[in-house]
């Protein structure tokens, strides 16, 4: 089984977006990337996502994404934590899941995995001999946009969370 939503991926280091937010803006790149996706017309740039969404130089924390993203989208959109089960059937109805690796915060800090503290895009999922992958935009690199990935979810799966965020109609 494969599924993939055709996502533009932006990267975390476009020249549009404050150097200093560079290296943690990974979070608001990642809501910027699912809100455009979902045809969110909002004026909303990566910096002021930044803002809006509480990012800080370490990162953006779950809670305070959900929390600040409630706020910012109002009422008729849901946006809250979900399990992996409930980010799959997201992407069969077509809607991208905002995707966070997190060691740090899971206390998995040997724990090998994709990265270490990272929001991304999940775009997609394959099943290929009984095993899942997880498709998602890196949010890119210095020098570079962002690129389509696979990662295994069982390499990952001590340090993923996921949230969902759908329009109420």
């Amino acid at each position: 089984m494969h599924v993939q939503l055709n996502v533009t991926g932006y990267s975390q280091y476009n020249e549009a977006i404050l150097t200093k937010y560079h290296s943690s803006a990974c979070g608001p790149t990642t809501i910027y990337i699912i809100l455009n996706y979902l045809k969110h017309h909002a004026n909303f740039s990566v910096n002021d996502l930044y803002k809006q969404l509480g990012g800080t130089k370490i990162g953006l924390f779950k809670w305070k994404l959900i929390k600040n993203l409630r706020k910012l989208l109002g009422p008729n959109w849901n946006v809250r934590s979900c399990s992996l089960y409930e980010a799959l059937e997201q992407l069969d109805q077509g809607r991208p899941v905002a995707m966070k690796f997190d060691r740090y915060f899971t206390f998995q800090w040997k724990y090998k995995s994709n990265y270490k503290y990272h929001w991304v895009p999940l775009i997609g999922y394959e099943i290929n001999e009984d095993e899942l992958y997880l498709i998602i935009h890196d949010n890119g690199w210095k020098n570079r946009g962002s690129q389509i990935r696979k990662v295994r979810y069982s390499d990952n799966f001590k340090v993923l969370s996921f949230v969902k965020i759908e329009e109420i109609i």
